[in-house]
């Protein structure tokens, strides 16, 4: 007799409504199944940035020099340009206008000094956005923010898509708050998402390619785990395949725009993924203390119903009436929440969850530009038509002089001295002293030479037309570029030539700016959540220390802003011109002197200070100031410093505006 066949429990019960809105329940009751659902929608969206890639390679490209690799077809051949122009038997000419001018771009935001600062909603909570402040810029040296922000920017130029990463790990020796940069190759999003501000992305990720050993460091928990994944990666495990593989350090490839496996065969691919996944979930409002907060359905009776009862029973015991009695409103609704994946190419879940931070949000921090119906085009990019077109015109200058008349010698046959062959009149000819001697023939032309002046064609013209197209459609002009101005030209015209040109690119440097103040913001809320203990906290460079207490700080709500940094030479002569005032007219005092200010002696000086105020405390004798101190202090508090650094604030030289 045959055995009955057994049928999961998934398919023969019926299933609630609750579990078909459940859409990760769902999914989990297809089995291994659901990993290349998530795997197949990914790719969808990966291919559908395939031409974004292209563009910011070709970017990049046309910025470092390599300017003659677009794909022309001639004659039904397919070649690159440069490859048409050396079968031509020239040579590729090229000038690089790109490069200088996202220099110039990186050279003004440079210039601008700026860094976010935190606000506290409530102005009686001040003092803690001034704390968080510091415990933000102190996180920001920590992960070099100054140089990966200007990269970043170099990166915004170029592709015109910018992506950091915010998390809260185990790196350099100790746990804190990273931020890592995304290579836009490398990630994918949402190709639905028309919101500037990237509110509606619903589904984004990124590409890893990692080694083995990281791999199993980040998911492996057991034994058997490490097992897995040398079993599903057994070429990477492989170290004899690193022997057999090369390429070129700090020269990235195109090629490898495939999806599910890497052209690196000693790395793991896997693939991050984030999703908006959605369940049926009860939205509370506390009325007895104001907050509002999320449940699951489960946990309904448990969280509210329990809770309500609780309150009505004590409020009746009171002698309240029941709608006197705040109880918890709950109301049933459909929640989207951010759920994330990590795969690989071959259908395996490596690790998977709801978001772990208390945001509620990915960990990604990301900008598009313009982005006007989805749309991506970078800054670079407005100006490689300008770029090619200079080339050709300098390719073509070259070819022309190459080709023409230069000093050709036209000697009639038959008029050659006797004794002297063609060879030695020419060797005679191409001295600067030399000589022929000839007798000149009745009829017989005289010998001469021919030069064609080949560079008053227009060539020249069209090049500085070109260069002044250049400038007018980057925005950016000679004023911006740092170059003199004109004679006779007054400052205050220069000065409003490099504000027009700044105006140009205010749109583009207010939108990176955004870009810092969203990623400032996730640094906050992580710092919140993963700072547990109390911490000291203290700005290189600066006599400021603030203490970190998680229970204070923790539910503050903080908004930024991107404002102007202190941190500039000409606003610590200010500050110290103001504080050496101050101290003169005794409204502050020595203490508070050192403390406020920014001079090279303060922290030995506040020491030595405290130190003889202790011993004096103590009855003793304070020690006598060190000689090298009294040296630091005499050169640094010389009066007439300040008056100099008085003096060249009241006239004040021009800055770049932004």
């Amino acid at each position: 007799m045959a055995k009955e066949k057994l049928h999961r429990m998934s398919r023969i019960r019926p299933q609630k409504v609750e579990d078909e809105m459940d859409t990760v329940a769902t999914a989990k009751r297809r089995g291994d199944r659901r990993a290349f659902d998530v795997l197949m929608e990914a790719q969808h969206h990966w291919n559908n940035m395939d031409q974004f890639r292209r563009d910011r390679q070709r970017n990049k490209r046309y910025c470092y020099g390599d300017q003659w690799k677009d794909i022309i077809e001639v004659d039904g051949c397919t070649m690159t340009e440069e490859e048409y122009i050396g079968r031509q038997g020239n040579v590729p000419l090229k000038n690089n206008l790109i490069r200088r001018l996202v220099r110039n771009v990186l050279g003004v935001y440079r210039s601008q000094a700026k860094e976010p600062t935190c606000y506290a909603r409530d102005r009686d909570e001040q003092k803690l956005g001034e704390t968080m402040t510091t415990i933000l810029q102190c996180n920001m040296q920590l992960n070099r923010m100054t140089e990966v922000y200007a990269r970043t920017m170099e990166e915004f130029l170029i592709g015109g898509l910018i992506v950091h990463r915010k998390s809260y790990s185990w790196r350099n020796e100790k746990m804190d708050c990273w931020t890592d940069y995304v290579n836009p190759n490398n990630f994918f999003i949402d190709n639905n998402m028309r919101d500037f501000r990237g509110w509606d992305v619903s589904f984004l990720g990124e590409v890893h390619d990692i080694s083995f050993e990281t791999l199993c460091s980040q998911f492996a928990e057991t034994p058997e785990d490490y097992r897995r994944f040398k079993e599903i990666y057994t070429f990477a495990h492989n170290k004899q395949y690193i022997a057999n593989y090369a390429e070129r350090f700090g020269y990235s490839r195109l090629e490898n725009f495939d999806f599910l496996f890497t052209s690196d065969p000693t790395r793991c691919r896997v693939i991050e993924v984030w999703r908006k996944e959605a369940k049926p979930r009860y939205r509370c409002h506390d009325l007895n203390n104001g907050d509002v907060y999320k449940i699951d359905v489960e946990d309904y009776d448990e969280m509210v119903g329990d809770v309500n009862n609780e309150r009505l029973m004590r409020g009746r015991a009171a002698g309240m009436p029941d709608d006197e009695i705040p109880l918890i409103q709950a109301t049933w609704m459909i929640d989207h929440y951010w759920y994330f994946y990590y795969l690989t190419p071959f259908g395996h879940i490596l690790k998977e969850g709801e978001t772990p931070y208390e945001h509620k949000s990915h960990p990604y921090v990301f900008k598009a530009y313009p982005f006007i119906d989805g749309e991506i085009h970078s800054f670079v990019a407005d100006v490689i038509d300008q770029q090619r077109y200079t080339n050709r015109l300098i390719t073509l200058y070259d070819f022309i002089m190459r080709a023409s008349a230069k000093g050709v010698l036209l000697f009639p046959e038959g008029c050659e001295p006797d004794g002297m062959s063609m060879e030695d009149i020419a060797e005679e000819w191409g001295k600067f002293d030399g000589i022929v001697y000839y007798k000149p023939k009745p009829g017989v032309a005289v010998p001469q030479q021919i030069a064609n002046n080949s560079t008053q064609i227009g060539i020249t013209e069209l090049l500085n037309l070109q260069l002044k197209f250049f400038e007018d459609i980057s925005g950016v002009n000679g004023a911006l570029q740092g170059k003199p101005g004109y004679a006779n030209q007054s400052a205050a015209l220069y000065n409003q030539q490099t504000q027009n040109a700044t105006t140009s690119l205010l749109d583009l440097l207010d939108s990176f700016s955004y870009f810092v103040k969203d990623g400032a913001i996730k640094d906050v809320k992580n710092m919140q959540q993963f700072y547990d203990t109390k911490r000291i906290f203290n700005i290189v460079g600066k006599n400021a220390w603030v203490e970190y207490d998680p229970k204070t700080i923790r539910d503050v709500d903080f908004d930024l802003s991107i404002v102007e940094s202190t941190n500039t030479p000409a606003f610590r002569q200010m500050a110290n011109d103001i504080l050496m005032q101050l101290w003169q007219s005794q409204a502050i005092s020595v203490e508070q002197l050192l403390e406020h200010g920014d001079f090279p002696f303060a922290d030995d000086l506040l020491q030595s200070i405290r130190s003889q105020k202790e011993q004096l405390e103590q009855g003793q004798v304070p020690e006598a100031m060190s000689p090298q101190l009294q040296q630091q202090v005499q050169a640094g508090a010389n009066m007439q410093n300040v008056q100099a650094a008085r003096q060249m604030l009241m006239n004040p030289q021009p800055q770049v505006a932004a």
